[in-house]
């Protein structure tokens, strides 16, 4: 059982270890309500993992810190196990599934860890390291069902209470739930009155379907951006804490994630994993009833693969109405792109690429396609444009 005791116990083992990290005030991200951020993208190995880990490895006894320990992970928790792992001198072994960014890789061995590669998603790479720990006697670091890593990552919790004690809501990521466990657990044990809500990516609905149906669920396979809570079936320890102390459950879409990447690098100057971004976009598109309310997200970390933040960058763009393509019909005569590009002009858009092609794809047998690509304000700006185009007699495809 989870004990709020052992939690004040992992933040005095923690506290010369890890970062307390800011609350930043974002009021940009929902007009509507007062948004903090709790800056895990600035922990050190860049994610909140390094908590529960350090502190779970703290706690073994010293025939089990000789044996070594063992972990599983998408590349978060590996690195925490890691650095937890080498500055106590004991050895580690990190089974990653082969899904996970390079970059993740790279920084778990530089952390001084083996790593096991194995083909498939997280959930593999878990089946792998309980085997090599049966076979070599290892201690398995569970990354999620495990009560001293939810001590551990639950400390985030007590550090929110602290540097702002009126917080009226909190918005968490979910993948296996011990982040969302340890932080509903701290925060309602000590102020039932404060509002938790986790966030799952759609395309890896474990916990949010868990909780819906009232049992744990296996998802047959899980595809998402947020690669560090693409978890296909949540913990037992998680999934109970979860269903007693946590007041909502929702998912963001992949475009939602991109778009609260987008705002976090561009307004908050803070850059997000994917995972680290659902909870803003959840408040950001109102998926969770935060309105009028003192709002903390939990930007859990900052560990993005940078070969696809470009196309990160430009999904965000597009969902948030800051870039749009548009497919104009167009008679096959001269004159006709300047009558578009005016109209765009005029209303404020800069046409960024022109693609012009004459195909059968047209009813009309003298007709071309114009796809244009276009910076504009909004969502609203965009619609602005689409409809002076409509007026103007041109028809979009």
């Amino acid at each position: 059982m989870l004990q709020l005791d052992n939690f004040y116990k992992a933040r005095y083992v923690l506290n010369k270890i890890v970062r307390n990290t800011a609350l930043v005030h974002a009021p940009q991200i929902n007009l509507e309500s007062n948004v903090y951020l709790k800056s895990e993208c600035l922990q050190k190995t860049g994610s909140f993992k390094v908590r529960g880990a350090y502190y779970k490895i703290s706690q073994l006894s010293d025939a089990e810190k000789t044996k070594g320990v063992i972990a599983c992970s998408a590349g978060n928790h590996a690195q925490g196990v890691a650095l937890a792992a080498t500055s106590m001198g004991i050895k580690s072994l990190i089974c990653l599934p082969d899904v996970a960014p390079i970059s993740k890789i790279e920084a778990t061995k530089k952390l001084g860890a083996d790593v096991c590669m194995v083909s498939g998603v997280y959930d593999d790479a878990y089946n792998k390291a309980l085997q090599l720990r049966d076979e070599k006697g290892y201690t398995f670091v569970h990354p999620f069902d495990d009560e001293n890593v939810i001590a551990g990552q639950g400390t985030i919790g007590l550090e929110v209470l602290e540097q702002l004690p009126d917080v009226e809501a909190v918005v968490v990521p979910v993948g296996g739930g011990g982040l969302l466990s340890g932080i509903a657990y701290a925060i309602k044990s000590l102020n039932p009155n404060i509002k938790v809500y986790g966030v799952q990516s759609e395309g890896a609905p474990s916990m949010v379907n868990s909780i819906h149906d009232k049992k744990i669920e296996r998802l047959d396979s899980v595809s998402t951006i947020a690669d560090g809570i693409a978890v296909k079936e949540p913990g037992q320890i998680t999934y109970d804490t979860i269903l007693k102390y946590v007041d909502g459950m929702v998912t963001v879409s992949e475009d939602e994630i991109c778009a609260a990447i987008l705002h976090l690098v561009e307004v908050e100057k803070m850059v997000a994993e994917g995972a680290g971004a659902a909870s803003v976009a959840a408040v950001m598109f109102n998926k969770v009833p935060v309105k009028g309310k003192k709002t903390v997200c939990i930007v859990s970390g900052g560990n993005i693969d940078v070969t696809i933040l470009s196309r990160v960058i430009n999904r965000g763009l597009a969902k948030s109405g800051r870039q749009c393509t548009l497919s104009v019909e167009l008679d096959d005569k001269p004159g006709q792109l300047v009558g578009v590009s005016s109209i765009i002009a005029e209303l404020g858009g800069n046409i960024i690429s022109v693609h012009h092609e004459r195909n059968s794809d047209s009813e009309k047998v003298n007709a071309c396609i114009l796809r244009l690509t276009t910076e504009t304000k909004n969502q609203e700006h965009v619609e602005e444009i689409k409809n002076a185009l409509k007026k103007a007699g041109f028809k979009l495809v």
